[in-house]
């Protein structure tokens, strides 16, 4: 599924893209799919490569077409390893993309686990239509339909954008069925004001669909180049209320050209059913003349690990990303995450998990990486537990913001 949101251009003009960095805070749709995933996650993989959704042929109108394979694995194998392919072909404004996944079977040979076929399709010049089919392994090994998942977005006059979203599951007996639909509409208000509202529909006790949730989000641009964000999500009691669940708002600075921060803080209803500030973070982009990236976000919070109760806002996590280009065309990414001790909150913050990715160029136009990840066991000490070795002939490309793979996670 491609996730669309805001970001200006260099011309100052707005539109959608995927995965951006300027609006990581407000992008609800993979927010509402990850359940508010944690960023502390403790087994990230890092890529450096563009994700497959954001697709876009040169101005040449020439394809790109690339392949990957991968094996991850923790050591001595403690964990299942997974082996990894991919495929990626452009032509006639049709692209698609397969994963196939592979586990260590009980005769010590790699038998098919998962299979992910993705294809998008230009309709027309303002449609994209795009279908995402997984299947899984029933007891006797056969191919399965688990999921699919379906978008439409159609760019419409004055730069308004329509996007539909389904996500299908098949029943009992095979028969696929809509388990949530999510409708988005997005124009332009003004000049600088850009809206946009997101329902979410699920399945009632009637068979059909019935609003869920209800995502209403406002980007205004200043003239200095600053952008203000809110965002505000509310729930359905079931009853034909809606009940105000989340306020998210912040405002993002960019300076010098090479550095942007954006604060965002985040509100929620407190026992008293009043909207209470619960989190506050404060990310940092910047990039130095010999061409490093480096990205900071502190995250604060009423919710300290070891503390009971509410003592008011306390920075809880720190996470670091650091980009880099080594010789001869190679690139290092190293990802950091400093969090509370429970045992000890008032220490200072200790590094709990490390992410280091690194791909050199090989011959034949291919490219060799490796990604480590390290977490700290009850000693304090960091230990690797999971290694991914891979080649792909996919374009190297920099990263934009700390996006993780797509790869499975131990």
């Amino acid at each position: 599924m491609i996730t669309l949101c805001l970001r200006p251009d260099k011309e100052g003009s707005w539109g959608y893209a995927a995965d951006p960095p300027l609006f990581q805070g407000t992008n609800f749709a993979l927010e509402f799919e990850s359940g508010m995933r944690s960023i502390a996650s403790l087994l990230v993989v890092l890529v450096l490569a563009v994700s497959p959704n954001c697709f876009a042929q040169d101005s040449s109108g020439s394809t790109s077409n690339w392949t990957a394979s991968s094996q991850q694995q923790g050591p001595g194998r403690s964990i299942n390893p997974i082996r990894t392919t991919e495929t990626h072909t452009e032509a006639d404004g049709r692209i698609v993309d397969n994963q196939s996944l592979e586990t260590l079977g009980p005769e010590g040979r790699y038998i098919p686990y998962q299979d992910i076929e993705k294809e998008s399709v230009h309709v027309d010049a303002n449609t994209v239509r795009t279908i995402e089919r997984t299947f899984g392994r029933d007891p006797d090994g056969r191919r399965t339909l688990v999921q699919v998942r379906e978008e439409e977005s159609r760019k419409l006059a004055g730069g308004a954008q329509s996007v539909t979203r389904t996500v299908l599951n098949p029943d009992a007996n095979g028969r696929l069925q809509i388990v949530q639909r999510e409708l988005q509409d997005s124009k332009q208000t003004s000049a600088d004001v850009r809206e946009t509202k997101t329902t979410v529909l699920t399945p009632d006790v009637n068979g059909g669909l019935t609003p869920a949730a209800q995502i209403e989000e406002r980007q205004k641009k200043s003239s200095d180049g600053s952008v203000e964000f809110k965002k505000s999500t509310r729930l359905s009691d079931g009853t034909g209320h809606w009940q105000l669940a989340e306020v998210r708002e912040g405002t993002i600075k960019q300076e010098n050209g090479q550095q942007h921060t954006t604060e965002e803080n985040i509100w929620r209803p407190d026992s008293n059913g009043k909207l209470a500030i619960v989190e506050h973070t404060v990310s940092k982009q910047t990039e130095t003349a010999s061409g490093e990236k480096r990205d900071t976000t502190e995250t604060y919070s009423v919710n300290v690990p070891g503390v009971a109760g509410n003592d008011g806002l306390q920075l809880v996590q720190r996470e670091t990303l650091v980009h880099s280009n080594t010789g001869a065309g190679g690139q290092t990414t190293t990802k950091k995450i400093e969090q509370r001790n429970p045992g000890n909150p008032d220490d200072a913050l200790q590094l709990t998990n490390e992410a280091i990715d690194i791909v050199r160029p090989s011959a034949g136009g291919e490219a060799e990486e490796k990604s480590t990840i390290l977490t700290r066991d009850s000693d304090g000490r960091l230990r690797e537990v999971w290694v991914d070795f891979g080649k792909t002939d996919k374009p190297p490309v920099t990263p934009a913001g700390s996006s993780v793979s797509a790869k499975p996670k131990p």
